[in-house]
């Protein structure tokens, strides 16, 4: 039993604190600079690691990376399932079947055979690397789905792949695993045993694990009630639920919490944003921080290997999206121009990481070679893909800014909007009042002006207020997703991004003395 080292502890926990305020803080700036958010995170590694102020040092076998890799690819699967839009599936499938199908298998294969040709790996070993280094990274993804000047029919493709090609891909990891770990094809009995783990044990005990948690929270809702704070964190029991559950009749944990993922959101119970904005939140935490960790030392001995049979590995690998996902989308109904920044905008990240690091977790052989390799890859693949939405993908000329209310006097400023919603403003007498119109799910605050229902407004009670003195404004700050797939819109209503809050409300002069009624569904 190891002892209970105080220095470790106290080094670890500095680095989550240091990784959670670096980054919020650092947020915006990244945001506006078009910088790799990742490539931040990797420099902090460097920093804190042994080439830097050698303040803690992680490897490959380091108990703390182990842990982190895992609790880090259980979020991404869970959340980027739970994401996941069905309805936005079936209605391109499409698109679905091309980007997932021909598109990610094809680039895994054509990795594979690049490495087992040019590296001369076993045929266990190239199939991982052909399967983690076919993996897009979410992290990096996101931020170029958020720019406003991406073709709709990129962002689709990209946000499809992006949710589901891990799923895809794990099963060929865990495959590669099989023949790695008896360096021979596996006998019929084990093949049949692999079969039953990735098609019936881990998606089951995902489903059930799915499906008991929905029950269950609807049920104590309506009986009892659940505190929102509390119902944002669910999302996490879930995963780590699912994960637990598959892993104890030897299935695929990670596969698991993929398919808990895929039955909420099947399933399409009503949960508040918070659910799925938390978990999201919390894997890109987890996701950064295990950036900083492969960033003390284990990433850089991708430099290592640098000579002309891994550069041109590198290049093959750049070169292999390509060479599948053109001739995979030509079916589809897009430009060539769309094609090309579809095949283009595959990033290599932690995904590749977090994948090929489960040979390493099983103790098989070839694991930590892979491992370098991939390292080597996401280094090129931070810098080429991490640089190229600012240069690849600009702005619309003509975009408007949103529509202003029309206010003779006391239009909010970025300052006043920060502050808390209920305090008295200064020159108007009046304090802001926001509250939820009945079906929504965000959260009231409190008011001095009404004594209003602390979680919901009802229509009624809005047509009320707006016959009183003051101006009511109806906010319709929806999701994007919910936002994106609805037809529907409130009469009246001015449509405010809830990620862009303060900008939006900034351009859109709302008064300062008005009671904002906000459907945030």
């Amino acid at each position: 039993m190891t002892s209970f080292n105080p220095e470790l502890f106290l080094s670890t926990l500095a680095l989550i604190g240091a990784v959670i305020v670096i980054s919020a803080l650092l947020s915006g700036l990244v945001e506006k600079s078009g910088l790799p958010q990742v490539a931040v995170f990797l420099g902090l590694g460097a920093a804190i690691g042994p080439a830097g102020l050698n303040l803690i040092d992680v490897d490959l076998h380091s108990p703390i990376l182990r842990v982190v890799g895992t609790l880090s690819l259980v979020l991404v699967l869970f959340t980027d399932a739970l994401s996941l839009n069905l309805s936005e599936v079936r209605k391109h499938r499409f698109l679905s079947f091309l980007v997932l199908g021909p598109g990610t298998l094809f680039s895994a294969v054509l990795i594979a055979l690049l490495s087992w040709w040019l590296l001369g790996v076993s045929p266990g070993a190239a199939l991982i690397l052909g399967a983690a280094l076919a993996s897009t990274d979410p992290v990096m993804l996101r931020g170029l789905l958020k720019r406003p000047g991406l073709n709709p029919a990129v962002r689709q493709a990209l946000r499809l792949e992006g949710g589901m090609n891990d799923a895809v891909l794990l099963p060929i990891v865990l495959v590669g695993m099989t023949f790695l770990g008896h360096g021979h094809s596996p006998e019929a009995s084990e093949w049949g045993r692999l079969g039953m783990d990735i098609l019936v044990l881990s998606p089951a005990a995902g489903i059930i694990v799915g499906l008991a948690a929905v029950g269950m929270l609807e049920l104590v809702r309506k009986r009892i009630g659940v505190r929102r704070d509390y119902e944002s964190i669910y999302s996490l029991g879930v995963a780590f639920a699912a994960f637990a559950a598959a892993e104890s009749v030897h299935g695929s944990g990670f596969l698991a919490a993929f398919a808990a993922g895929l039955t909420i959101s099947a399933v399409d119970v009503e949960l508040c944003d918070c659910f799925l904005e938390y978990g999201e939140t919390t894997a890109e935490m987890a996701l950064m921080f295990t950036f900083v960790l492969f960033g003390m030392s284990v990433i850089w001995k991708g430099v290592d290997i640098v000579g002309i049979g891994t550069l041109l590995f590198v290049g093959g690998v750049f070169i292999a999206r390509p060479a599948a996902f053109i001739p995979a989308l030509l079916p589809a109904r897009l430009s060539w121009k769309n094609r090309a920044l579809i095949s283009w905008f595959g990033p290599r990240g932690l995904s590749s990481l977090l994948l090929v690091l489960l040979p390493v977790f099983a103790g098989l052989p070839q694991a930590e070679s892979l491992v370098t390799l991939c390292c080597l890859v996401v280094l090129f693949s931070v810098v080429l893909h991490g640089l190229s939405p600012s240069l690849l993908v600009k702005p619309p000329r003509d975009s408007q800014p949103p529509r202003k209310l029309e206010s003779p006097e006391n239009t909010l400023s970025v300052s006043d909007f920060e502050r808390d919603q209920v305090e008295t403003v200064p020159g108007s007498g009046e304090p802001h009042q926001q509250c939820s119109l009945s079906g929504g799910e965000c959260g009231a605050m409190p008011s001095a002006q009404e004594p209003i229902h602390p979680e919901y407004i009802s229509i009624a009670e809005v047509r009320a207020l707006e016959t009183r003195p003051g101006q009511v404004v109806i906010v319709d700050a929806r999701t994007e997703r919910t936002y994106d797939d609805s037809d529907e819109s409130i009469p009246g209503s001015v449509r405010v991004s809830p990620e862009h809050s303060v900008r939006t409300a900034t351009q859109l002069s709302i008064p300062k003395g008005a009671v904002l009624a906000v459907l945030c569904a």
